[in-house]
């Protein structure tokens, strides 16, 4: 099926990541990682709120109990979007200065979690970290090159994952009372020539939409046997990860990025780093909160 894809901020940020609906103002929260900058784009405004960091930040989410919880090259911080202050609480990886935190989100539970990669890829040095409710931090995958996606199941009993240097989306079986993980098995492999899998959401149906960095798309897999169901061409080769937004949840907003990418690309893909949307006839979920 062909989607029709639109344009909302031309940003070009350099790695533009990290959506996520905050359904309590009805605004996409959403991330330059290497431009170290948070926006809030708010779609009936089309005004586009620019937070400056002084650090990169992989991954956010909204706080229950008000702020936003984040994920950058110092740990885990609370973040006061009014003041734009950080508060720093733990750094699991403060022993590894080449790591930095990547994606994540909050499981149905309310524990927020996130994994780390290294600078410039590399070894394997990076590990999938869970933030639990009570502000301890669990270390729940290791040896991982590119943490990225990660969504769980309607019924929490499955969570996915996708380090990105495997090609491969994961399943793991999911406690939501203690938050374990384990039976780690490859549900999804990507080819080579589509790209690699990035960021990742989930819809009302338990299926999964999955950015392709370097693939041009959002692709949709049915889980339980892996295939692809639908798909999203994009104008722009690095799409980096998207998520279910809108007042019904049915506006897939997509980020971007130009890192890397050289004049006679640029000239191909001008708006490389924008923040696009779609409207691909399914529904997504309201995004879990972080419940400490």
């Amino acid at each position: 099926m062909i989607h029709e894809v639109e344009l909302l901020v031309d940003a070009k940020t350099l790695v533009g990541e990290g959506p996520i609906w905050n359904s309590r103002q009805n605004v996409l929260i959403w991330l330059d990682i290497e431009g170290e900058k948070i926006f809030v784009y708010d779609p009936a405004t089309k005004h586009n709120r620019l937070i400056k960091l002084d650090q990169k930040i992989g991954t956010i989410v909204v706080r229950k109990s008000g702020g936003w919880l984040v994920a950058g090259e110092r740990g885990f911080a609370l973040l006061d979007p009014d003041t734009e202050q950080v508060e720093p609480w733990s750094d699991p990886e403060s022993h590894l200065p080449n790591n930095r935190f990547n994606d994540g989100k909050c499981d149905p539970a309310g524990r927020f979690w996130a994994g780390t990669m290294p600078f410039g890829f590399g070894e394997p040095s990076g590990a999938l970290y869970c933030l639990d409710k009570d502000r301890s931090v669990r270390c729940m995958v290791r040896e991982v090159t590119c943490s990225n996606g990660i969504a769980w199941s309607a019924d929490a009993k499955t969570m996915y994952f996708i380090d990105s240097m495997t090609q491969n989306v994961d399943a793991f079986d999911f406690d939501l009372e203690t938050g374990q993980i384990g039976n780690r098995r490859t549900i999804i492999s990507i080819p080579q020539d589509q790209g690699f899998p990035d960021g990742m959401t989930i819809d009302s149906e338990d299926n999964l939409w999955v950015a392709q960095w370097g693939g041009y798309r959002v692709a949709c897999f049915n889980p339980q046997t892996g295939r692809e169901i639908d798909r999203i061409d994009m104008p722009v080769s690095q799409v980096s990860a998207c998520w279910f937004g809108g007042r019904d949840l049915d506006e897939l907003y997509i980020t971007s990025a130009r890192t890397d990418l050289d004049a006679t690309a640029l000239e191909k893909e001008p708006h490389a780093g924008g923040l696009f949307r779609a409207k691909p006839g399914a529904k997504g979920r309201l995004a879990a909160e972080f419940d400490g």
